[in-house]
Order: C-alpha cells, then sequence, then structure tokens
C-alpha cells in the first residue's frame, strides 16, 4: 500500500478481512460475562494510561484487548475502526466511550482526546507507517506491530515524527517479555554453560487462502515478514549480537495460486561475530516451532518457541518451568511504564528498523543467490 494519506474503499475492505482465524483465537476464545467485564473497568486507576487499538482484527480483538484487562499500568480506554458493526459488541466488552471510538477518516482528532495516551497500530504492514506517523503528529505515544514496516525507508519516517512529537515510539515484540526467552537470553550473556557456536529456529503453519498476508502490497511478503521475523529477532537476542553477512534461498511452490503473490516458504543463515552460525526457516505450508543452540560447553531449545503459550525449554543445566504469563499484557504494561518515568523501551523503533534491513537482506539474498554483507 503506497498511498500514504487517506482511506480508499478498497483499504477498508481489506481491514475488515483482518487477522489469521486458522491460528490466532478470536474474542469469542475470551469469554467475558458484562457483570465481569463492568467489574475490571471499574478498577481503573486515574495513573493508569489509556490505549486505543487501531485495528479490530483477530490480534487486537484474541489477543490484545483481553490483555488490557489483565493491565496494572494501561488500559483499553479507545478503537479505531472502519467496521461500523464492530463498535457496539466493543462497547459493550469493554465499556468504551462514545467519545473514544473513532473512524479512520477522522483518526487525527483523536489529539485532542487526554482519555488516549498511547495509540498501538494493529493493522496491515503497509499501513503501519501511515498511522504510526498520524498518531506521533496527535501528540500520542505509539506502540506498532511487528513488523515495522516493509520499507527501511518508512522505518526512517516514522521514527524521525516519533521523534519530532518527542513521543515514546515502541515495536509489538511479546517475546522479550517472556520468561523462557528471558531466561535463554541471560543464560548466554552470563556464560552459564560456554559461548554459544550456533543456533537454528524455524516458525511455519499452513496459512488460509485469501487472506491479507497473502497479498504482497499489504503485506511487503509472505512468512519471513510474518513469522521469520520471530526467528531473526532471536538470533539476535539470544547471542546479544547482530548478524555481519546472509545467504537464503526461497523454497519451491506447491500451491501456486495461493503463493501467487509472496513466497511460500525461504530459509536463511547468517554469519554472526565470533563466528557464530544462525539458521533459520519459515514457511505459510510447513508446521515448525523452535529455536535450538550449540554452546561450547551444551545446548539449549525452545519448543512452541514462539507461541503465546505452552512454551517448553530446557537446557544443559535442566528444564525451564515457568508458572503461564500473559505476554502481551507483560509488553503493554512495560512501555506504559516507560512513558511514565519517560525511560526508553527495550524494543523501540529502532530495533525495529534493524530487522526490516534485515528481512530484505534475506530477500535480497534469495533473488540474488549471492552472499550479501549486511
Amino acid at each position: 500500500m503506497k498511498e500514504k494519506t487517506g482511506l480508499t474503499k478498497n483499504r477498508r475492505e481489506f481491514l475488515q478481512q483482518l487477522g489469521m482465524a486458522a491460528t490466532i483465537p478470536l474474542l469469542s476464545s475470551f469469554p467475558l460475562s458484562a457483570m465481569q467485564a463492568e467489574k475490571k473497568i471499574s478498577k481503573r486507576k486515574e495513573n493508569k494510561l489509556g490505549v486505543a487499538l487501531v485495528g479490530l482484527g483477530s490480534y487486537a480483538e484474541g489477543q490484545l484487548a483481553p490483555a488490557l484487562l489483565q493491565t496494572e499500568h494501561c488500559y483499553l480506554a479507545g478503537i479505531v475502526t472502519g467496521t461500523p458493526s464492530k463498535i457496539k459488541p466493543w462497547q459493550e466488552r469493554y465499556g468504551i466511550e462514545d467519545k473514544n471510538i473513532y473512524s479512520y477518516e477522522n483518526f487525527d482528532s483523536i489529539a485532542n482526546n487526554k482519555d488516549i495516551d498511547i495509540i498501538y497500530v494493529v493493522l496491515p504492514n503497509s499501513m503501519h507507517a501511515e498511522f504510526v506517523i498520524r498518531a506521533a503528529q496527535a501528540g500520542k505515544h505509539v506502540i506498532c506491530e511487528k513488523p515495522m514496516a516493509t520499507t527501511v525507508e518508512d522505518c526512517d519516517r516514522m521514527i524521525q515524527a516519533c521523534t519530532k512529537a518527542k513521543v515514546q515510539f515502541s515495536i509489538g515484540y511479546r517475546l522479550h517479555f517472556d520468561p523462557y526467552h528471558l531466561a535463554l537470553t541471560k543464560l548466554v550473556k552470563e556464560n552459564s554453560i560456554g559461548k554459544l557456536k550456533s543456533m537454528s529456529a524455524g516458525f511455519g503453519f499452513s496459512i488460509a487462502p485469501n487472506v491479507w498476508r497473502l497479498d504482497k502490497t499489504l503485506a511487503g511478503g509472505g512468512p519471513l515478514m510474518d513469522l521469520g521475523i520471530y526467528c531473526v529477532q532471536a538470533f539476535c537476542y539470544l547471542s546479544g549480537k547482530e548478524p555481519l553477512a546472509v545467504t537464503a534461498k526461497e523454497g519451491v511452490k506447491t500451491d501456486l495460486k495461493r503463493f501467487k503473490e509472496v513466497e511460500q516458504s525461504i530459509s536463511w543463515t547468517f554469519e554472526m561475530p565470533d563466528g557464530i552460525i544462525a539458521e533459520g526457516s519459515t514457511s505459510y505450508e510447513d508446521g515448525m516451532n523452535f529455536i535450538n543452540a550449540k554452546t561450547e560447553k551444551g545446548l539449549f531449545e525452545l519448543k512452541s518457541a514462539f507461541s503465546y503459550n505452552g512454551i517448553h525449554g530446557k537446557s544443559s543445566l535442566g528444564t525451564l518451568d515457568f508458572k503461564p504469563t500473559n505476554q502481551q499484557a507483560l509488553q503493554m504494561d512495560d512501555f506504559a511504564l516507560c512513558v511514565k518515568q519517560n525511560k526508553l523501551t527495550r524494543v523501540p523503533g529502532e530495533m525495529g528498523k534493524r530487522d526490516v534491513k534485515l528481512l530484505m537482506a534475506i530477500y535480497e539474498a534469495a533473488k540474488t543467490g549471492k552472499r550479501i554483507v549486511l
């Protein structure tokens, strides 16, 4: 999506089709009675920051909104949608006031709403830049879903807009707050089982046809943009290092109709500092969800590594076992605290830009067959 202003009928139709119903539970999976919702809402405190969700697709509906009933430092104050039929159910479930409901056309007037402190952009990838920039211009702090954008140039524009407006800007990297991922990052950082030697990670599933994620204009690419980015992220935060070079190869397409515009699968190899090799793979057809790593003195792994819950982990030191947490609630609470305390988020726009740059390099390596120096 290249246009930067306005909202065409075509875009509105895509917005109404957001999400991956086959993989993300819908709001109906999180039933709350009116009394329960009212009780949750009544617990709001004056020092809680108000969050407005922009885009009410599956992720906003099934994950973010329910998580905002569990947060301590922020709450769901507003919504932005191009689908009027969604307004009443959201109001009834979350007690959202009429004055805190916006369309994409009147979105900019949110600047005058003191109930809204943070705007969370949960739109198709190609629309991230437009609405992050508009949110910043409205003077609101911003969280943007991953990937940050579909081009590095858009990433630059988003960062510049937030810097100019003096607002905080964060990317929705939920796994930076997950206890399993944090534990393995600490294990490597403290050199508990020797220096890291190699890593491998994969994330994939079979995607339904006719969803916006298969539209290259909206998504910017296929599973690499949506799922492979988790593997790219993991290689960086687990090692504490950034890749030096990459080679890659696109997989064979077995469904030319479904994957007319984007890759069905892709694999790549990062050359990292200190001789570390990181091999990643992602697919919109084959199921995979893991992280494995070898060190000088042992190994570690995560299964269901990138899921919202149900992660299992172990290392040479033993099994990892943590009580269930809500990754999205932890993520949003952390950002709210950053805003309150005027401190930098651990997942800033600059990190999002780095990752988009790495994704583009993987695509270039796969297209040209060359080793791309980063």
